[in-house]
């Protein structure tokens, strides 16, 4: 356990929430990827292969994903000017928090305002989605930065990413 601290730069024990939120995160998304592709294939999920094909998919897709992850922390780390290497997965976290949570959110308030899926056109639809999206993504992104700790990263990040768009003289300090 000390190596594993140690590597990942970990002083205090609650700082290890992250990589086990990480990990479990990590192992979810390999599951819900690995049910959707034998979902494709012709195996009844009654049957006992598709236990077993299913376990031993989820494990390729989590290491998988934990490589690509690995090597993403290596690169992110270095572009970020991160204080501790724990703090990458915290942000990780807090993006993937974000983004789903934002998709979700958006779908109900278009729904609020009568614009459901089922019955609006696509054409007009989707673009009003995208363009609802953006705003929520905005301020969940400094909520959930916050929560995870991160929020001097996340409104430096919010700042950087407004100003390419020319918004940023709506956010000096």
């Amino acid at each position: 356990m000390q190596k594993f601290k140690k590597r990942w730069e970990i002083k205090y024990n609650w700082q290890l929430i992250f990589p086990i939120l990480g990990t479990i995160s990590l192992l979810f998304s390999s599951y819900l990827i690995s049910k959707y592709i034998l979902n494709t294939l012709p195996i009844n999920q009654t049957d006992s292969i598709y236990i077993g094909t299913l376990s031993a998919l989820v494990l390729f897709v989590f290491f998988l994903l934990l490589f690509i992850t690995l090597k993403l922390f290596k690169i992110l780390e270095k572009k970020w000017a991160i204080t501790y290497r724990w703090e990458l997965i915290a942000i990780f976290i807090g993006f993937a928090i974000t983004g789903s949570t934002s998709a979700r959110i958006s779908d109900p308030i278009l729904t609020l305002i009568g614009l459901a899926r089922e019955t609006t056109n696509g054409w007009i639809y989707w673009p009003l989605r995208i363009l609802l999206i953006f705003p929520i993504y905005q301020i969940l992104l400094l909520i959930v930065g916050w929560l995870v700790g991160q929020f001097k990263f996340f409104w430096g990040f919010e700042k950087k990413m407004l100003s390419r768009m020319g918004l940023a003289r709506f956010f000096k300090d």
